[in-house]
Parts: structure tokens; C-alpha cells; sequence
């Protein structure tokens, strides 16, 4: 049977991919073309100064101290809520910087303030500065970690799994990478919607070892194919909990994968607050203009334990941790870099952290004062209609509660920790 192709394409092109066809075999195992490992991206270096030839973003002393701020928001936090739960007063904490003095702060906020407000966001569960700079208050962050009746989740989630939807912050899920695919729908649904199609974006964090998982592979071809103004952030940190990068996978990181997919793609110095920040607008620029997926790498170190569940310390040296800390610092870099400015001091330096230690503790206080939700909460916002199966449950807990509520002294004093008495 004859071809009915043009006889250049027959020749000299492989006509489902588009690609040439040449006579010399050659294996290939790089994106870069000579080999070299893909450009990190950056801004500032070590000690705050903008390198030769960037593009240092026009911003104002005001926003330069909102920025700095809130990343010292983030790492008080992890360090009072950490310390709160080693004292048994809240069950569990994953460290929403994997700080422990100073790790992704630059990461998160960059990124935040790179979005619009309304952008939706599918987090893992270290974007909580994400939420903090959209203007989600210490008592909602005490209320998620506390479970108490004020938390916008009625008590159902564990610690750091926050969702707002006021904030365009959905839910946090504990499985690894699920949020990924979710996304890729997200923005699918926006370009969808006439009044958000070229307004907002769907954006997704996730870690490098939640790009292991299948999810993100589906994630990125929904994207890339359908396609959908998706913002992938991947946040690489060395570590997938005790896994280092060198056992998790043998290419150029996760900015490699990019390509494969179609995808617009850059790596981007993590630990750099106004490169993450440039990287990411832009980012978002392609994401709405193409109305497709985007992929950024943000390369940093994760500081400390991957959560209070762990001691990192079994798996690498403590004196590795502790030269990072000294000599790649996301906070120092631009607290640098605003002292250059003639932005910032020693003197508004102890009177930040004094305020942020104060106002924290006061949240946290506060919160361990509130009441849980009551124990109806228990039985609703799952269906529409209550089901036959539902019903039998709660009104057999009432049954029980009637009977013995207030006879049983471990039960009189358990319900007095209850909205309403329970």
C-alpha cells in the first residue's frame, strides 16, 4: 500500500513525533543537551548580596519586612508547637518547615507571595506560611493543631492539616502525593469557569519524595495534556523522611521529569526568597497565558526532623545539619540582604522575635483554653441526608450520654472538655 505522506516527511521525519530522523545512533541521559546538570537559578548568594547580572525584584522596605517576618513567623512556630508537643500538650506536630531554626522558610514564602490571593492551593502539610500570609490568624492555626470547636475542621483532622476555604486553601490529606491529580482537575475546572479562566491558576506543593509516587506522574500528564493551568512546586530537600535524594531516584533531581511531560520547567535556589519569588510569578505568568501545567524545583535542606515522630540523627551526621544551618540560612541570606538595604537592624531583629515568641505563646495558650467540638459533630457534614446507619450511632451515643453522663465520674469530667457539655 502507498503512503499518502509527503515525501520529505518519509525521508527525513518521524511523523508522530515530529522529530528528525538521522543516521548516526546516539543514546541520550540529559535535558541540557551537553550533559551538564540543569542551572540553579538564583537571585542573592550565601551572604545576601544580588549576584552579577540578576534581576533583584522591585520591591518596597514595607514588603522586604512583611517577607522577613513572615518567615520568622514560621520558624517560631515550629519551634514552640514542637516544644508544646514534647511536653504532651498537643499529640502530634509535623514541622510545617522542617525548621527547627531555620529550613524551607524561604520556599513557602516566595512562593505565597508570588500567587494571588484566590489562586487555589493543594498543599502537603508544610505550606503553612502559605496561609499565614494570605491572612489566616494564630488562633485558626492553634485551633487546626488543638482540635478545639473554633477549628474550621470541627477536631476531625490531625495537626497541620489545615484547609480555609475562604482562603482558597484546600484541605491537607495525610497520603502522599494525592493532592497532585487533584490539582490537575482543580485547573481544569478553573479554565473552565468563565470568570476565573484567565484570572486564577491551581497550584501544588509537594516534596521530592511525593514525586516518587504515581500520582505525580499522573498529575503532570493530566495537565500537560488536557492541559490545565496547574503550578507544580516541588519542594527538594534532600530527604523523603530517612530516604536521601541518591536513594530515591538516579536522574537530575525532578526538573528532568519536566520535559517529558511537555511540561515549562526551571530549578530555582530554594534557600533564595527573591529568586523563589521571581521563578514562581513567572511561573504563574506561563501557567495562565499557556493554560497549562508549569514545574518548579525549589532546592533547599530540610534543617531538621521530618516530624516529632523522628530523630534524623539515626540517618546522617548531626555536624552535616549543623554546617548548613551556618552557611546556607534562608532567613540570614535576606536578612542580609535587607541590612544592605538599610531595611533592617539588630534592634528590630530582637524586637521581631520578641513580639512574634510572645504572640504565639498567647495563641497557643489561648487555644488550650477552648472547648473540643461538640460530639454531634461527630455525625455530620459527610452526607446530605443522614443515613439510616448514622443515625442508629448517634442516637445510641445520646442513649449512653443520658445514661451515664452524669453518674460516671471519667465520663462527667471528659464531657466538661466538650462545647455544651458534649
Amino acid at each position: 500500500m502507498l503512503s499518502t505522506l509527503p515525501a520529505s516527511n518519509l525521508s527525513g521525519c518521524l511523523p508522530t513525533m515530529h522529530s528528525s530522523a538521522v543516521s548516526k545512533l546516539a543514546f541520550f541521559n540529559s535535558v541540557t543537551g551537553d550533559g551538564s546538570k540543569i542551572p540553579d537559578y538564583r537571585v542573592l548568594d550565601a551572604f545576601g548580596a544580588p549576584i552579577e547580572g540578576a534581576e533583584v525584584p522591585e520591591i518596597s522596605e514595607q514588603f522586604a519586612r512583611r517577607l522577613y517576618e513572615n518567615m520568622q513567623l514560621l520558624s517560631t512556630l515550629d519551634d514552640i508547637l514542637c516544644s508544646a508537643q514534647r511536653q504532651g500538650r498537643i499529640p502530634f506536630y509535623s514541622l510545617t518547615l522542617i525548621s527547627l531554626k531555620y529550613g524551607e522558610e524561604a520556599t513557602v514564602i516566595g512562593s505565597a507571595a508570588a500567587l494571588a490571593d484566590d489562586d487555589e492551593v493543594l498543599s502537603q502539610y508544610r505550606e503553612t506560611g502559605v496561609l499565614l500570609w494570605r491572612g489566616f490568624t494564630l488562633d485558626g492555626i492553634m485551633a487546626q493543631v488543638f482540635g478545639n470547636h473554633e477549628d474550621s475542621c470541627k477536631g476531625r483532622q490531625i495537626a497541620v492539616h489545615y484547609g480555609s476555604k475562604q482562603h482558597h486553601f484546600h484541605a491537607v490529606s495525610s497520603p502522599l502525593a494525592t493532592q497532585i491529580p487533584q490539582a490537575a482537575g482543580v485547573g481544569f475546572a478553573l479554565k473552565r469557569d468563565p470568570a476565573r479562566r484567565s484570572k486564577n491558576i491551581a497550584c501544588v506543593f509537594f516534596g521530592e519524595g511525593a514525586a516518587s509516587e504515581g500520582d505525580f506522574h499522573a498529575g503532570m500528564l493530566l495537565a500537560s495534556t488536557v492541559p490545565s493551568p496547574t503550578l507544580f512546586l516541588a519542594r527538594n530537600n534532600g530527604f523523603a523522611i530517612s530516604t536521601p535524594n541518591s536513594q530515591q531516584f538516579y536522574g537530575d533531581g525532578i526538573s528532568a521529569r519536566g520535559p517529558g511531560y511537555g511540561v515549562e520547567t526551571v530549578r530555582v535556589d530554594g534557600n533564595d526568597v527573591l529568586a523563589v519569588m521571581n521563578a514562581v510569578m513567572e511561573a504563574r505568568r506561563l501557567c495562565l497565558e499557556g493554560g497549562r501545567a508549569v514545574l518548579v524545583e525549589m532546592m533547599t535542606y530540610r534543617v531538621g526532623h521530618h516530624s516529632t515522630s523522628d530523630d534524623s540523627y539515626a540517618y546522617r551526621e548531626r555536624q552535616e545539619v549543623e554546617d548548613r544551618k551556618r552557611n546556607d540560612n534562608p532567613i540570614m541570606r535576606f536578612r542580609l540582604f535587607m541590612e544592605s538595604q538599610g531595611w533592617w537592624n539588630e534592634s528590630d531583629e530582637q524586637e521581631l522575635l520578641f513580639r512574634l515568641r510572645r504572640d504565639v505563646i498567647k495563641a497557643l495558650k489561648r487555644a488550650e483554653t477552648v472547648k473540643k467540638p461538640g460530639l454531634e459533630d461527630m455525625f455530620t457534614d459527610v452526607y446530605a441526608e443522614e443515613p439510616w446507619n448514622i443515625r442508629e450511632q448517634r442516637e445510641e451515643l445520646m442513649a449512653l450520654l443520658k445514661k451515664y453522663g452524669q453518674v460516671w465520674e471519667p465520663w462527667q469530667n471528659e464531657l466538661g472538655t466538650f462545647k455544651n457539655g458534649g
